[in-house]
């Protein structure tokens, strides 16, 4: 981060031992985040929630309680949020979307959860690369209790969450947790077999039965163009699932440790941990 903040951790962390933070090499994004920090959690239970204060604290209280009561996890799902028109109709279809390929998914969403030692180690316990968080969290199954809240206006910074990380995660939570896209692509593909195939039968019965001949081009590009813009669709989608592959096959880290501030666990063997300062290789 370049806002001061990880010299105000160090800080934090000089002054009391409760304060741990891991340091990445550079910006990994959000999702890398959150699993390295349930990765060094040594804890009984751990909330996840977003550092620009929209989520309301006040609520960690309210799911401590629904966790001591026997909630292995306990999901703060908004119910409105004070975002511009354009955030709020662009988080309605994405997780609209999800909806359909989980039925438990809130209809707002949600990012602000706790988790017991049991969702801790089952969501760590998950080997793979490009995950969907929530979709992560509801496919365990584990006992879930719900929180309604309205997610506050954003007043200090500027949010890094830009449209390409938003569209990029919608393909991860797309791809990664539901068939949706595959059989979206089987089923189009037979719609369109079977208008083309109802087209045939038009054109030869008009030419056959009243003598109408066929003229002009404009059809037959128009159904080029149709049937090429599906093809590319379809090649698109398969290549999201190749690279998928191809990505889980390289054996990359999903993140880097620059620096660990007063932790006690082990270091994480399937992510590299820097000491000192980080060469002109990485």
């Amino acid at each position: 981060s370049d806002d001061g903040s990880t010299e105000q951790v160090r800080q934090l962390a000089k002054e009391s031992s409760s304060v741990k933070a891991l340091i990445f090499a550079r910006n990994f994004g959000q999702v890398p985040a959150i699993i390295a920090g349930l990765r060094a959690c040594t804890g009984d239970a751990a909330v996840v929630m977003s550092a620009d204060l929209q989520d309301p604290i006040s609520l960690v209280s309210q799911m401590i309680e629904k966790w001591e009561a026997g909630s292995e996890i306990v999901i703060c799902h908004r119910l409105d949020r004070e975002d511009s028109w354009l955030a709020r109709v662009t988080s309605q279809v994405f997780y609209g979307f999800m909806k359909l390929a989980n039925p438990r998914m809130p209809k707002g969403g949600f990012d602000f959860v706790l988790m017991s030692r049991l969702g801790i180690d089952t969501f760590n316990s998950i080997n793979e690369r490009n995950r969907f968080f929530q979709g992560d969290i509801l496919w365990m199954g584990l006992s879930t209790t719900f929180i309604p809240y309205k997610r506050l206006k954003r007043t200090i910074g500027k949010s890094q969450w830009s449209f390409g990380k938003k569209l990029k995660y919608f393909i991860d939570g797309a791809l990664n947790t539901s068939y949706i896209p595959i059989r979206f692509m089987s089923a189009l593909g037979l719609v369109v077999s079977l208008l083309g195939f109802c087209y045939a039968l038009v054109v030869a019965y008009a030419r056959f039965m009243h003598k109408v001949p066929f003229t002009g081009y404009a059809p037959i590009l128009i159904l080029i163009l149709l049937i090429g813009g599906i093809l590319m669709l379809m090649l698109g989608i398969i290549g999201e699932y190749l690279w998928r592959i191809y990505d889980e096959t390289r054996k990359r880290p999903e993140y880097i440790v620059r620096e660990r501030l007063d932790t006690s666990t082990v270091p994480d063997s399937k992510n590299p941990e820097i000491t000192g300062k980080p060469s002109t290789t990485i």
